[in-house]
Protein backbone atom coordinates (compact mmCIF):
# COMPACT_ATOMS: atom_id res chain seq x y z
CA UNK A 1 0.00 0.00 0.00
CA UNK A 2 1.75 3.28 -1.49
CA UNK A 3 1.21 6.15 1.05
CA UNK A 4 -0.04 9.96 0.13
CA UNK A 5 3.63 11.14 0.85
CA UNK A 6 5.28 8.48 -2.43
CA UNK A 7 2.92 10.38 -4.67
CA UNK A 8 5.06 13.24 -6.47
CA UNK A 9 2.05 13.76 -9.32
CA UNK A 10 -1.43 13.27 -10.02
CA UNK A 11 -2.93 12.28 -13.73
CA UNK A 12 -5.54 14.54 -15.19
CA UNK A 13 -7.80 13.86 -17.51
CA UNK A 14 -7.16 14.48 -20.67
CA UNK A 15 -9.08 16.78 -23.10
CA UNK A 16 -9.17 14.59 -25.54
CA UNK A 17 -7.88 11.46 -27.18
CA UNK A 18 -6.93 12.64 -30.70
CA UNK A 19 -4.00 15.80 -31.00
CA UNK A 20 -6.04 17.63 -33.27
CA UNK A 21 -8.82 17.27 -30.41
CA UNK A 22 -6.63 18.61 -28.00
CA UNK A 23 -5.86 21.50 -29.89
CA UNK A 24 -9.02 22.10 -30.60
CA UNK A 25 -9.88 21.85 -26.83
CA UNK A 26 -6.70 24.52 -26.48
CA UNK A 27 -7.97 26.83 -28.41
CA UNK A 28 -11.80 26.80 -27.16
CA UNK A 29 -9.95 27.67 -23.72
CA UNK A 30 -8.05 29.77 -24.94
CA UNK A 31 -11.11 31.75 -26.18
CA UNK A 32 -13.02 31.38 -23.10
CA UNK A 33 -10.52 32.52 -20.97
CA UNK A 34 -9.68 35.47 -22.52
CA UNK A 35 -12.69 36.50 -22.99
CA UNK A 36 -13.34 36.28 -19.16
CA UNK A 37 -10.66 37.97 -18.41
CA UNK A 38 -11.03 40.74 -20.56
CA UNK A 39 -15.13 41.40 -19.73
CA UNK A 40 -14.29 40.58 -15.57
CA UNK A 41 -11.04 43.45 -15.74
CA UNK A 42 -13.43 45.66 -17.61
CA UNK A 43 -16.35 45.34 -15.11
CA UNK A 44 -13.55 45.85 -12.40
CA UNK A 45 -11.85 49.10 -13.92
CA UNK A 46 -15.38 50.40 -14.97
CA UNK A 47 -16.60 50.00 -11.27
CA UNK A 48 -13.27 51.04 -9.90
CA UNK A 49 -13.10 54.32 -12.19
CA UNK A 50 -16.67 55.43 -12.23
CA UNK A 51 -17.22 57.41 -8.71
CA UNK A 52 -20.81 57.08 -10.22
CA UNK A 53 -20.99 53.54 -9.80
CA UNK A 54 -19.73 53.43 -5.92
CA UNK A 55 -22.62 52.08 -4.48
CA UNK A 56 -23.38 48.80 -2.63
CA UNK A 57 -24.90 46.61 -5.82
CA UNK A 58 -21.25 47.85 -8.11
CA UNK A 59 -18.97 46.90 -4.79
CA UNK A 60 -20.44 43.87 -4.45
CA UNK A 61 -20.21 42.98 -8.26
CA UNK A 62 -16.24 44.16 -8.09
CA UNK A 63 -16.20 41.31 -5.70
CA UNK A 64 -17.76 38.88 -7.86
CA UNK A 65 -15.48 39.41 -10.91
CA UNK A 66 -13.01 39.12 -8.68
CA UNK A 67 -13.97 35.00 -7.76
CA UNK A 68 -14.69 34.95 -11.58
CA UNK A 69 -11.19 36.07 -12.58
CA UNK A 70 -9.77 33.56 -9.88
CA UNK A 71 -11.72 30.85 -10.50
CA UNK A 72 -10.44 30.80 -14.31
CA UNK A 73 -7.48 31.36 -13.69
CA UNK A 74 -6.71 28.10 -11.27
CA UNK A 75 -8.49 25.73 -13.47
CA UNK A 76 -8.22 26.51 -17.02
CA UNK A 77 -4.30 27.21 -17.33
CA UNK A 78 -2.86 23.90 -16.57
CA UNK A 79 -5.40 22.06 -18.51
CA UNK A 80 -4.67 24.66 -21.83
CA UNK A 81 -0.72 23.44 -21.07
CA UNK A 82 -1.83 19.88 -20.74
CA UNK A 83 -3.41 20.16 -24.04
CA UNK A 84 -0.95 21.79 -25.66
CA UNK A 85 2.08 19.93 -24.16
CA UNK A 86 -0.10 16.97 -24.99
CA UNK A 87 0.51 15.65 -20.98
CA UNK A 88 -1.45 14.81 -17.82
CA UNK A 89 0.72 15.63 -15.14
CA UNK A 90 0.37 17.77 -12.47
CA UNK A 91 2.48 17.67 -8.89
CA UNK A 92 1.14 17.03 -5.74
CA UNK A 93 1.82 20.35 -4.65
CA UNK A 94 -0.03 22.06 -7.68
CA UNK A 95 -2.97 19.84 -7.26
CA UNK A 96 -3.06 20.56 -3.66
CA UNK A 97 -2.96 24.26 -4.47
CA UNK A 98 -5.79 23.96 -7.37
CA UNK A 99 -7.97 22.69 -4.73
CA UNK A 100 -7.42 25.15 -2.68
CA UNK A 101 -7.52 28.05 -4.63
CA UNK A 102 -11.05 26.84 -6.59
CA UNK A 103 -12.85 25.97 -3.41
CA UNK A 104 -11.88 29.48 -2.14
CA UNK A 105 -12.85 31.34 -4.73
CA UNK A 106 -16.16 29.54 -5.59
CA UNK A 107 -17.17 29.42 -2.09
CA UNK A 108 -16.27 33.38 -1.54
CA UNK A 109 -18.55 33.81 -5.12
CA UNK A 110 -21.69 31.76 -3.42
CA UNK A 111 -21.37 33.53 -0.28
CA UNK A 112 -21.37 37.23 -2.37
CA UNK A 113 -23.92 36.30 -4.61
CA UNK A 114 -25.80 35.99 -1.27
CA UNK A 115 -24.93 38.76 0.37
CA UNK A 116 -26.50 40.55 -3.38
CA UNK A 117 -29.46 39.06 -2.81
CA UNK A 118 -29.70 41.02 0.47
CA UNK A 119 -28.42 43.60 -1.16
CA UNK A 120 -31.55 43.46 -3.81
CA UNK A 121 -34.08 42.57 -0.99
CA UNK A 122 -33.12 45.79 1.02
CA UNK A 123 -33.08 47.76 -2.38
CA UNK A 124 -36.51 46.68 -3.07
CA UNK A 125 -38.25 45.99 -0.31
CA UNK A 126 -36.71 47.87 2.60
CA UNK A 127 -35.68 51.55 0.25
CA UNK A 128 -36.33 53.66 3.36
CA UNK A 129 -33.37 52.02 5.22
CA UNK A 130 -31.42 51.06 2.39
CA UNK A 131 -28.38 53.46 3.09
CA UNK A 132 -28.57 52.69 7.08
CA UNK A 133 -28.21 48.70 6.31
CA UNK A 134 -25.91 49.08 3.83
CA UNK A 135 -23.35 52.03 4.42
CA UNK A 136 -20.03 51.63 2.77
CA UNK A 137 -18.77 49.99 6.32
CA UNK A 138 -21.72 47.25 6.60
CA UNK A 139 -20.71 46.69 2.79
CA UNK A 140 -16.81 46.30 3.61
CA UNK A 141 -17.60 43.90 6.55
CA UNK A 142 -19.94 41.94 4.65
CA UNK A 143 -17.15 41.32 1.80
CA UNK A 144 -14.97 40.50 4.35
CA UNK A 145 -17.08 37.80 5.68
CA UNK A 146 -17.73 36.15 2.30
CA UNK A 147 -14.04 35.95 1.45
CA UNK A 148 -12.72 34.42 4.71
CA UNK A 149 -15.93 32.40 5.18
CA UNK A 150 -14.57 30.90 1.45
CA UNK A 151 -11.28 31.03 2.98
CA UNK A 152 -12.09 28.95 5.77
CA UNK A 153 -14.31 26.15 3.90
CA UNK A 154 -11.41 25.47 1.76
CA UNK A 155 -8.43 25.59 3.97
CA UNK A 156 -10.61 23.03 5.86
CA UNK A 157 -11.74 20.75 2.78
CA UNK A 158 -7.44 20.79 1.49
CA UNK A 159 -5.94 20.30 4.92
CA UNK A 160 -8.17 17.12 5.29
CA UNK A 161 -7.85 15.99 2.08
CA UNK A 162 -4.81 16.01 1.67
CA UNK A 163 -3.64 14.70 5.16
CA UNK A 164 -5.34 10.96 3.73
CA UNK A 165 -3.36 8.26 2.92
CA UNK A 166 -3.78 7.33 -1.15
CA UNK A 167 -3.45 4.06 -2.39
CA UNK A 168 -5.53 3.50 -4.85
CA UNK A 169 -3.20 4.98 -7.74
CA UNK A 170 -2.38 8.36 -8.51
CA UNK A 171 -5.01 9.13 -11.88
CA UNK A 172 -7.79 11.54 -11.63
CA UNK A 173 -11.25 11.29 -13.52
CA UNK A 174 -11.30 15.28 -14.00
CA UNK A 175 -9.20 17.79 -15.89
CA UNK A 176 -8.66 19.43 -12.84
CA UNK A 177 -8.31 18.36 -9.06
CA UNK A 178 -11.07 18.28 -7.27
CA UNK A 179 -12.02 17.06 -3.85
CA UNK A 180 -14.30 13.65 -4.30
CA UNK A 181 -11.50 12.58 -7.39
CA UNK A 182 -8.79 12.49 -4.67
CA UNK A 183 -11.07 10.76 -1.81
CA UNK A 184 -11.81 8.17 -4.69
CA UNK A 185 -7.95 7.58 -4.01
CA UNK A 186 -8.15 7.39 -0.16
CA UNK A 187 -7.68 3.51 1.29
CA UNK A 188 -8.41 5.45 4.70
CA UNK A 189 -11.91 5.84 6.96
CA UNK A 190 -10.62 9.11 7.89
CA UNK A 191 -12.63 10.36 4.70
CA UNK A 192 -15.47 10.09 6.40
CA UNK A 193 -13.84 13.82 8.19
CA UNK A 194 -14.45 15.01 4.56
CA UNK A 195 -17.68 13.77 4.65
CA UNK A 196 -18.85 15.57 7.83
CA UNK A 197 -17.22 18.44 6.24
CA UNK A 198 -19.08 17.86 3.04
CA UNK A 199 -22.11 17.75 5.21
CA UNK A 200 -21.87 21.14 6.86
CA UNK A 201 -20.95 22.55 3.84
CA UNK A 202 -24.04 21.30 2.47
CA UNK A 203 -25.89 22.47 4.75
CA UNK A 204 -24.92 26.21 4.71
CA UNK A 205 -25.04 25.91 1.05
CA UNK A 206 -28.36 25.01 1.54
CA UNK A 207 -29.27 27.99 4.06
CA UNK A 208 -27.93 30.28 1.62
CA UNK A 209 -30.44 28.65 -1.15
CA UNK A 210 -33.46 29.01 1.79
CA UNK A 211 -32.07 32.76 2.22
CA UNK A 212 -32.01 33.61 -1.51
CA UNK A 213 -35.30 31.85 -2.34
CA UNK A 214 -37.57 33.64 0.80
CA UNK A 215 -35.41 36.89 -0.67
CA UNK A 216 -36.68 36.85 -3.70
CA UNK A 217 -40.25 35.45 -2.83
CA UNK A 218 -40.51 38.58 -0.67
CA UNK A 219 -39.09 41.01 -3.46
CA UNK A 220 -41.35 39.78 -6.44
CA UNK A 221 -44.60 40.48 -4.12
CA UNK A 222 -42.99 44.09 -3.74
CA UNK A 223 -42.59 44.34 -7.28
CA UNK A 224 -45.76 43.54 -8.29
CA UNK A 225 -47.48 45.59 -6.46
CA UNK A 226 -45.73 48.57 -8.06
CA UNK A 227 -48.31 50.77 -10.02
CA UNK A 228 -46.41 51.80 -13.09
CA UNK A 229 -44.94 49.15 -15.83
CA UNK A 230 -41.71 51.53 -15.70
CA UNK A 231 -40.87 50.77 -12.14
CA UNK A 232 -41.68 46.75 -12.22
CA UNK A 233 -39.21 46.85 -15.22
CA UNK A 234 -36.60 49.11 -13.73
CA UNK A 235 -37.36 46.79 -10.23
CA UNK A 236 -36.65 43.48 -12.26
CA UNK A 237 -33.78 44.51 -14.37
CA UNK A 238 -31.68 44.75 -11.10
CA UNK A 239 -32.85 41.35 -10.14
CA UNK A 240 -32.98 39.29 -13.07
CA UNK A 241 -29.30 39.34 -14.21
CA UNK A 242 -28.27 38.47 -10.28
CA UNK A 243 -31.35 35.56 -10.20
CA UNK A 244 -29.77 34.30 -13.86
CA UNK A 245 -26.30 34.02 -12.45
CA UNK A 246 -27.19 32.44 -8.97
CA UNK A 247 -29.41 29.54 -11.38
CA UNK A 248 -26.67 29.11 -13.37
CA UNK A 249 -24.26 28.38 -10.89
CA UNK A 250 -26.53 26.20 -8.58
CA UNK A 251 -27.94 24.46 -11.58
CA UNK A 252 -24.79 23.40 -12.84
CA UNK A 253 -22.78 22.57 -9.29
CA UNK A 254 -25.76 20.42 -8.07
CA UNK A 255 -26.00 18.61 -10.86
CA UNK A 256 -22.48 17.83 -11.17
CA UNK A 257 -22.09 16.75 -7.42
CA UNK A 258 -25.69 14.90 -7.33
CA UNK A 259 -25.84 13.00 -10.37
CA UNK A 260 -26.73 9.60 -10.32
CA UNK A 261 -23.47 6.97 -10.96
CA UNK A 262 -25.81 5.70 -14.02
CA UNK A 263 -24.94 9.06 -15.14
CA UNK A 264 -21.29 9.41 -15.07
CA UNK A 265 -18.56 8.64 -17.53
CA UNK A 266 -15.26 11.19 -18.25
CA UNK A 267 -16.87 12.99 -20.89
CA UNK A 268 -19.72 13.94 -19.11
CA UNK A 269 -17.82 14.64 -15.90
CA UNK A 270 -15.50 16.58 -17.85
CA UNK A 271 -18.50 18.70 -19.55
CA UNK A 272 -20.66 19.48 -16.07
CA UNK A 273 -17.22 20.71 -14.75
CA UNK A 274 -16.52 22.96 -17.73
CA UNK A 275 -20.29 24.19 -17.24
CA UNK A 276 -19.56 25.24 -13.69
CA UNK A 277 -16.31 26.10 -13.19
CA UNK A 278 -15.42 27.63 -16.66
CA UNK A 279 -18.40 28.67 -18.37
CA UNK A 280 -20.16 31.01 -15.36
CA UNK A 281 -16.86 33.54 -15.25
CA UNK A 282 -17.16 34.30 -18.67
CA UNK A 283 -20.75 34.27 -18.83
CA UNK A 284 -21.34 36.25 -15.68
CA UNK A 285 -20.11 39.74 -16.99
CA UNK A 286 -22.17 39.34 -19.90
CA UNK A 287 -25.30 38.81 -18.40
CA UNK A 288 -24.80 41.58 -15.74
CA UNK A 289 -23.84 44.07 -18.81
CA UNK A 290 -26.60 43.54 -20.59
CA UNK A 291 -28.70 44.79 -18.65
CA UNK A 292 -27.59 47.61 -16.57
CA UNK A 293 -27.06 51.03 -18.63
CA UNK A 294 -25.12 52.28 -15.90
CA UNK A 295 -22.15 49.63 -16.34
CA UNK A 296 -22.56 49.61 -20.13
CA UNK A 297 -21.91 53.35 -20.36
CA UNK A 298 -18.99 53.14 -18.01
CA UNK A 299 -17.31 50.03 -20.08
CA UNK A 300 -17.62 52.06 -22.94
CA UNK A 301 -16.13 54.88 -22.08
CA UNK A 302 -13.20 52.70 -20.71
CA UNK A 303 -13.20 51.09 -24.37
CA UNK A 304 -13.57 54.77 -26.07
CA UNK A 305 -10.98 56.91 -23.86
CA UNK A 306 -7.76 55.79 -25.30
CA UNK A 307 -9.39 56.90 -28.97
CA UNK A 308 -10.76 60.08 -27.94
CA UNK A 309 -7.70 61.77 -27.08
CA UNK A 310 -6.68 61.25 -30.71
Amino acid sequence: MSNSSFISHFLLLPLADTRQLQLLHFCLFLGISLAALLANGLIISAVACGHHLHTPMFFFLLNLALTDLGCICTTVPKAMHNALWDTRNISYSGCAAQIFFFLFFISAEYYLLTIMCYDRYVSICKPLHYGTLLGSRACAHMAAAAWASGFLTSLLHTTNTFSLPLCHGNALGQFFCETPHILKLSCSKSYLRELGLLAVGICLSFGCFVFIVSSYVQIFRVVLRIPSEQGRHKAFSTCLPHLAVVSLLISTGTFANLKPPSMSSPSLDMAVSVLYSVVPPALNPLIYSLRNQELKAEVWRLITKPFQKH
